[in-house]
């Protein structure tokens, strides 16, 4: 079995192979021996359960996930690294490798294909550009999965886990929190991967929440709320809900002042409550 951290390993497979690594791509391969045993830990896979890696690279944490969980599937966009992978994971039976891009996919029938009632995990370490993008196209597909663990930019890490209503509160905090509960693991420094990136990240978990813990009738205008409320931070609400929805200023007031709201209010301390009430007094 290659060793995976191992620098010149690393540059000896790369280099057979010919490959260069994709800043389009976002590619950082994690060379720090103690970080994927302890992803693979946390992400809660074990025996009877599967994993969908989104984004393997050469297989360092693929390796600790088919050593955990029953079944791996990895989600690979980039097809130079297809022939490394039939290296690297060749000592295991329990891992498929797609060629696809991720947001593309059909997860739900991968899941239904893949994992035969298995309790189904999601773990990656996601290329900064994306890393959006992806943690909401997995939760508003409402998946069959128990949680995510994704390692993204400490920055973006710091604004997804903070407690809705706080001053790192954005749009993708109440999306999350809506759909699950979410809370850092532990931190990476940037030196633990090659190339080394110009930050440091972070590992995060996602426990999908049942139900939310707010009855939304109207989700799509929930959401249209939120994101146009966080839009124009700098801005009022009244005047980020106006520019948004593309509604009249005086509208937005009327529903702030009836939802008890000073018209000074900014959307970084209103509660998941708040949204709800303000997209109830909408739909009116």
């Amino acid at each position: 079995m290659y060793n995976l951290t191992d620098i010149n390993t690393v540059k000896q497979i790369l280099g057979d192979n010919g490959f260069k690594f994709s800043k389009a791509l976002g590619q950082n391969f994690i060379i720090n021996p103690n970080v994927c045993p302890e992803m693979a830990d946390s992400c809660g896979a074990g025996r009877g359960c599967g994993v969908i890696e989104i984004g393997p690279g050469i297989g360092v944490l693929t390796v600790e996930l088919c050593q955990r969980a029953d079944k791996v599937v990895c989600i690979e966009l980039d097809k130079r690294l297809l022939p490394i992978l039939d290296k690297t994971l060749a000592d295991f039976d329990n891992v498929k490798v797609i060629n696809e891009d991720v947001l593309k996919v059909d997860l739900k029938k991968l899941i239904e294909d893949e994992f035969d009632g298995m309790d189904v995990y999601v773990c990656a370490n996601l290329p900064y550009y994306i890393t959006s993008p992806i943690i909401m196209m997995l939760l508003e597909s409402k998946l069959p999965i128990k949680a995510l663990t994704v390692m993204v930019q400490k920055e973006a890490a710091q604004r997804i886990c903070a407690p809705v209503g706080s001053r790192d509160c954005g749009a993708v905090t109440v999306a999350v929190d809506y759909y699950s509960k979410a809370y850092k693991l532990f931190d990476v420094s940037k030196g633990s991967f090659m190339p080394a990136p110009k930050v440091d990240s972070s590992v995060i978990r996602m426990d999908i929440r049942e139900k939310p813990e707010i009855q939304i009738e109207n989700e799509k205008l929930f959401f249209d709320v939120v994101r146009a409320a966080f839009g124009q931070r700098r801005k009022t609400a009244v005047n980020s809900l106006s520019s948004g929805l593309q509604m009249p200023k005086d509208k937005i007031a009327s529903v702030l002042t009836e939802c008890g709201f000073d018209l000074n209010v900014r959307a970084e301390t209103m509660t998941m409550t708040d949204f709800a009430n303000i997209t109830k007094a909408l739909e009116k």
